[in-house]
């Protein structure tokens, strides 16, 4: 069966009725991409002459992490177990916190659009702040170490777990909560019993899933003065000491695959 091409708008279907065909933006949406890829070239100062000419010298700091320096070692059990603790109870805190939060930006949940307008411009401007950005501030509030990096953790939590939360929350089944409301039963009851099961297993899903990125988050902390290992990773970057670099980032890489591989255990079994 073919169809006979009048123009670019029209075509004649089999029984000759003419309909007008779509044309495609496609061409327009790369010409919009390439300009701006132009621009941003500009902007930037990208120069691939550079990037060719200097790229060579990534391998040479490659090559001076390698072998790390193991007589560090002895130096990076206390700073990392310092940023796994705070990585741990930032997100704990922060994880439990996002749940009220996350019920009171739930539309369906909060009938008052002004509380839950508030509720979501909180959690949006938790998100647009860097966590780097905030555990500056909280050095300067709780002064240097460990608990401004808890505070900045803490913080992204919230606003990741809730953002995630009260979009779960949303989209969840209403039929047995709006059944347990019309027996009696209050918000807080209705939602326990009929919302939390629904969104229970994601939620602990998402609080671990963000735990594993806190703790690479963390890592870099120490460069605002936050604690944790971080402290070491600046000054060995700073002392230009790259074989204590390669033995610090291959202590992260380790703790990393062994908290992403518990973590991932532990979701597959919660779905």
């Amino acid at each position: 069966m073919q169809w006979k091409l009048l123009s670019p708008k029209k075509i004649v279907l089999p029984n000759g009725k003419e309909v007008l065909e779509k044309r495609s933006f496609m061409p327009i949406v790369w010409l919009i991409l390439f300009v701006l890829t132009v621009l941003a070239i500009r902007i930037t100062g990208f120069s691939l002459e550079i990037l060719v000419n200097r790229i060579q010298q990534f391998f040479v700091i490659l090559q001076q992490m390698i072998p790390p320096n193991w007589a560090y070692l002895s130096k990076l059990w206390q700073p990392l177990f310092d940023t796994i603790k705070m990585s741990l109870f930032g997100s704990i805190a922060g994880a439990i916190c996002a749940l009220p939060i996350a019920v009171l930006s739930a539309t369906n949940i909060t009938k008052h659009r002004g509380i839950a307008l508030v509720s979501k411009f909180i959690l949006s401007l938790l998100r647009t702040l860097p966590t780097l950005i905030i555990a500056l501030i909280a050095t300067f509030i709780f002064g240097l170490g460990t608990m401004a990096g808890t505070v900045a953790i803490f913080l992204f939590t919230i606003a990741y777990v809730g953002k995630l939360l009260y979009e779960q929350i949303e989209n969840a089944n209403m039929e047995a909560y709006e059944a347990m409301q019309s027996m009696g039963l209050t918000t807080i009851q209705a939602f326990r019993f009929a919302i939390l099961p629904q969104i229970l297993p994601n939620y602990l899903s998402t609080s671990l899933f963000c735990f594993e990125g806190n703790v690479r988050y963390a890592s870099i902390l120490g460069y605002v003065g936050a604690g944790g290992i971080g402290l070491l990773l600046n000054e060995s970057l700073g002392w230009r000491s790259y074989e204590n670099v390669g033995m610090i980032l291959l202590m992260l890489v380790g703790t990393v695959f062994i908290i992403e591989t518990s973590s991932e255990y532990f979701r597959k079994k919660l779905m």
